[in-house]
């Protein structure tokens, strides 16, 4: 039996579905995910949901500090007994949607990195919450669900291409690190995950006149997938036809495409022609 199993069996824990926990244990993948993590001994690391504190010793070795939140109370005590040594390490329990982030992490060094392990509930309007919510982050190391995984790293015209794609693009340079089969957690999930890696970029991918602007028209060229981007202006934005139609001329763009094909570029064109003429 693996320590990290030992050290939940011997606690009594009974695992929580609802929170998504599943813990990694094997050693040698725990040591190749914080090195794909790419944290030193010159950043410090913000760990969303540290679990039984497998990975957070590894980063703890690797990292100048680990600042680790984690929601269930119950699993802290473990933490602080199995992490005892480690004097570079801060265990914060607390919800870190609803947490006041800048607050908490206002001692770390900036930029620091991010590494976390997301339950699928929370995957998207936590990336999103990193992303977007002013923290100054140097990049994202995730463990999500593949079918997650597949959206992030998704290309336009491919099925996984939508809104997070979008975002994850336009803010990050994404990879695939590591694929991660379910029977290397415990307890293991009904699917596999994987371990991505998000670079943020010095500047946005492409340029654009008002950012509020370029993600609501994205999200609303997924808004009905089957219908064309012209229908979805004109149901998003509440124009009639010839208004929409002129928006898309003035982007140099065909009336009759679908949202799910336009690339980062077309959307910003697209967000613009709409900027300057609503």
């Amino acid at each position: 039996m693996s320590k990290t199993k030992d050290r939940i069996r011997e606690s009594n824990l009974r695992y929580k579905q609802s929170l998504g926990q599943n813990f990694l244990y094997d050693e040698n993948l725990l040591a190749e995910l914080t090195a794909e993590s790419g944290v030193t001994k010159d950043e410090d690391v913000l760990e969303i949901g540290p679990g039984c504190g497998s990975l957070t010793k590894h980063l703890c070795g690797a990292a100048k500090r680990v600042l680790a939140v984690e929601l269930d109370e119950r699993l802290i005590p473990l933490l602080r007994a199995f992490l005892d040594g480690e004097k570079n390490l801060t265990v914060i329990q607390g919800d870190a949607m609803s947490l006041n982030l800048r607050e908490v992490t206002k001692d770390l060094d900036k930029p620091f990195a991010v590494v976390a392990n997301i339950p699928y509930y929370i995957t998207t309007p936590l990336i999103k919450l990193l992303l977007t919510g002013g923290l100054p982050v140097s990049r994202l190391a995730l463990m999500v669900q593949q079918e997650v995984a597949d959206k992030i790293l998704a290309f336009p015209g491919e099925e996984g291409w939508g809104p997070l794609s979008i975002l994850c693009r336009f803010l990050c340079e994404p990879r695939l690190a590591v694929r991660v089969p379910a029977e290397m957690f415990t307890p293991p999930p009904k699917v596999d995950s994987a371990f991505v890696v998000l670079p943020l970029r010095e500047k946005p991918a492409v340029e654009v006149k008002d950012r509020e602007m370029f993600f609501r028209v994205a999200n609303a060229a997924f808004a009905m997938r089957r219908k064309t981007m012209l229908n979805n202006l004109c149901a998003t934005f509440r124009v009639e036809r010839p208004q929409a139609q002129e928006w898309m001329e003035a982007a140099g763009l065909d009336e009759k495409i679908r949202g799910e094909r336009l690339t980062l570029e077309e959307i910003a064109r697209l967000a613009d022609a709409v900027t300057e003429r609503i």
